[in-house]
């Protein structure tokens, strides 16, 4: 079996890719959001509540299916990109990354010499990803930079043309905090749609993909058809609450 990239086969197709994100650690709830469809799913161990133990569960319910295992890890650590990624992830984001350095750093976690610094022991990784995977992993990975600081955007075009980076995830909730703005998805300030444009122009420019997280469908859909080549949909958590909240308010009128 040979280790590819299913989302690197779409944007090289230049089609996009709808990802769904798990902020919950539950098996069941998992595997609803791996067999739900998406092109990939994101186990989020930043802001979500998924530990290492829970990560080892997950990823393989996600294997079962052909959605895309990505994570995102606490912080642009090493040995939290290493870890996911011997456990099977496919995909790194890493968050607040400001500078071309925070990317060489992202990208030497993820990739084994010469073109990075990956200590090698994919216990997990061989095991989903096959005999092959030494040789294709360097190739299969994608390491995910996240844009959402005022220094990441002083610094986008060196960020952009660092070697190795697969793609960039703009973080539109801490992006708006550093301009001023309440936090939230599905921006619609003058100033905060001119700066996706920007980051969204210079991503195009330097041929790397770029994704963002959304709230709504429709917001998710009008990405897509601006050009983002990979759009986040809430979470498993938000579709919970929303149900959840639905169901009540129809009941008690």
């Amino acid at each position: 079996m040979t280790f590819t990239n299913p989302l690197k086969q779409l944007w090289a197709d230049k089609k996009p890719a709808l990802n769904g994100w798990i902020a919950m650690p539950g098996i069941l709830s998992a595997e609803i959001m791996a067999r739900a469809g998406w092109d990939s799913v994101t186990i989020d161990m930043q802001h979500g509540t998924t530990d290492y133990a829970d990560l080892l569960q997950i990823l393989p319910v996600i294997g079962q299916t052909k959605t895309v295992p990505l994570v995102r890890v606490p912080w642009n650590r090493p040995e939290d990109i290493m870890r996911a990624l011997d456990a099977g992830a496919m995909g790194i984001i890493a968050p607040m990354i400001e500078t071309a350095k925070d990317v060489r750093a992202l990208v030497d976690a993820c990739l084994y010499a010469p073109r990075g610094a990956r200590s090698f022991g994919p216990v997990r990784a061989r095991l989903a990803h096959g005999a092959s995977y030494a040789d294709t992993a360097n190739d299969a990975i994608l390491p995910i930079a996240m844009i959402e600081t005022k220094a990441a955007l002083d610094n986008l075009d060196d960020i952009l043309q660092t070697p190795g980076l697969g793609a960039i995830y703009i973080g539109p909730a801490d992006l708006s905090l550093v301009h001023g703005f309440p936090p939230g998805f599905d921006r619609e300030e003058p100033e905060m749609l001119a700066l996706l444009d920007h980051i969204l122009t210079r991503a195009n420019a330097h041929n790397i993909p770029a994704c963002i997280h959304c709230g709504a469908p429709a917001y998710a859909k009008r990405m897509q058809d601006h050009g983002f080549l990979l759009t986040t949909l809430g979470s498993d958590a938000r579709f919970l609450e929303a149900g959840a909240k639905q169901a009540i308010d129809m009941v008690r009128g």
